[in-house]
């Protein structure tokens, strides 16, 4: 229910609704919480003059203004627009569609659980009988989990399993969604002697001293689309809570995990229609296919990018967190920020395919505040795309200024990753009290740059408080 309203249209509404005078329309638009509702008469003229002057210089290039967009505001006031409600290639920026209707679902706090059962009893540290791996969508399960179960197993005194590694459920690791594939790779974590170099490599990242696990199944791996009777709860794994896990996959615009969550929401036609109900434009100016942006077939407008941006803002404030807790940081974090030069402290979201580049997001400014935009470009020299991106938000802000209290509005709730060394006490026994907790702590790599982004590496992070993998004995 996207509006553009006018101050005289707006005015004489008020008026006809017989609301007294004095009164800011502004402040009373923005008691209607909807992000979509712009009102401005006119644009912004120093803003919409950079702008200009931006695609001017995309125009000497060879590239057309038409398939070009460009939305900048400020709470509920337009200042820049060039093709701002026309729906373009998006990119990642879908990951922003995502990252909503996940904390429309299901909010920041919460965790995916993993659960772990036998099918028959544990005698002498064998499990006479099958291990059973009941998935939950989780889609942040990897190397460091299956080792981290594997050391929980041998801390209650399973080293070995006579049956197969049954998989029901939901489960993926590594982000390989397949169960039979995802089913073989936590067969391999769950035992240092079938690790490969990278399940080796990923160890190397833990704190020293975190034990090699040796959990050694004597059966394959199995599939069961049925829930699996009469078998005895071991443990409860529960997942990085929603907000850690969508900051990790903003960060590195891992395509995986945002089709993951998109598909545990319902699919894209529900993640479009969650997104566009809560940033508050029509459905239309969001156009998906998948949750992560590969397509060209995945059509944002630049508006209804910022108005998802300010919807997750919205969202998440009351919870003492910002859009900053979700997304990366210039001069913060790394991922897809490497090698920008966009001005630092704002909280952005990247997107590339072979002929798109976008950028959008959030940036601090003294004389206009908190700044919300939007960029979409389609042309084939990305390189000069994004460079000429980062100097239109230079620009801007060498025009409107910085301001430590502003960028203070927007900093992370989270503190980069604590050097919290990996801690785990099992119980005596298999009857320990439900309530026993096996907690670790892992964290990121003191350099994020000594490790690329590849898709089955975890702790990378930028920025991440403290990266918990939680067991729960089950009775």
């Amino acid at each position: 229910m996207l509006e553009l309203v006018s101050s005289g249209l707006v005015s004489l509404w008020f008026k006809m609704a017989h609301v007294p005078q004095p009164i800011n329309p502004d402040s009373l638009l923005a008691s209607w919480n909807t992000p979509g509702l712009v009102f401005s008469a006119q644009p912004d003229p120093a803003g919409e003059a950079t702008v200009k002057q931006y695609l001017q210089g995309l125009s000497a290039t060879g590239l057309t203004e038409t398939t070009q967009g460009v939305w900048v505001q400020v709470g509920y006031n337009l200042l820049a627009n060039h093709q701002g409600t026309q729906p373009l290639p998006a990119a990642s920026l879908t990951k922003v569609a995502t990252s909503l209707a996940a904390l429309e679902t299901w909010g920041p706090a919460h965790q995916f659980d993993t659960l772990i059962g036998a099918t028959g009893p544990i005698q002498n540290g064998v499990l006479q009988g099958d291990l059973v791996i009941q998935g939950n969508n989780d889609p942040f399960f990897v190397w460091e989990e299956a080792i981290a179960l594997g050391n929980t197993l041998n801390r209650m005194g399973i080293r070995q399993v006579t049956g197969s590694l049954v998989i029901t459920g939901n489960f993926a690791m590594n982000y390989e969604t397949d169960p039979l594939l995802a089913g073989t790779l936590l067969k391999q974590g769950l035992n240092a002697q079938l690790w490969s170099e990278e399940a080796k490599a990923q160890h190397l990242n833990l704190p020293k001293g975190t034990p090699q696990p040796q959990v050694a199944i004597a059966g394959d791996v199995k599939v069961a689309t049925l829930p699996i009777p009469k078998q005895i709860a071991l443990l409860r794994h529960q997942s990085l809570p929603l907000a850690q896990i969508l900051k990790q996959m903003n960060i590195y615009s891992n395509n995986p995990m945002a089709e993951m969550l998109a598909a545990s929401v319902g699919g894209a036609p529900v993640v479009a229609a969650q997104a566009a109900k809560a940033a508050g434009v029509p459905q239309a100016e969001i156009q998906l296919i998948n949750g992560s942006g590969l397509g060209p077939e995945n059509q944002i407008s630049p508006r209804a990018v910022c108005a998802m941006f300010m919807a997750i803002e919205n969202y998440l404030k009351p919870q003492q967190m910002s859009v900053a807790d979700l997304f990366p940081v210039s001069g913060r974090d790394g991922g897809t920020l490497e090698d920008r030069n966009i001005p630092v402290a704002s909280v952005v979201k990247t997107g590339t395919l072979w002929d798109v580049s976008t950028l959008a997001g959030a940036l601090p400014t003294r004389d206009r505040g908190l700044i919300w935009f939007a960029i979409l470009n389609r042309g084939e020299d990305l390189d000069g795309l994004r460079n000429r991106q980062d100097q239109l938000l230079q620009n801007l802000l060498e025009q409107w200024g910085a301001d430590q209290s502003v960028v203070a509005e927007i900093a992370p709730n989270s503190a980069p990753g604590s050097n919290t060394p990996l801690n785990f006490s099992a119980p005596a026994s298999s009857s320990e009290p439900a309530a026993t907790q096996l907690m670790g702590t892992t964290t990121a790599p003191s350099n994020p740059k000594a490790a690329s982004p590849t898709l089955h590496q975890k702790f990378q992070l930028g920025d991440d408080r403290r990266n918990q993998i939680l067991f729960k004995v089950q009775v």
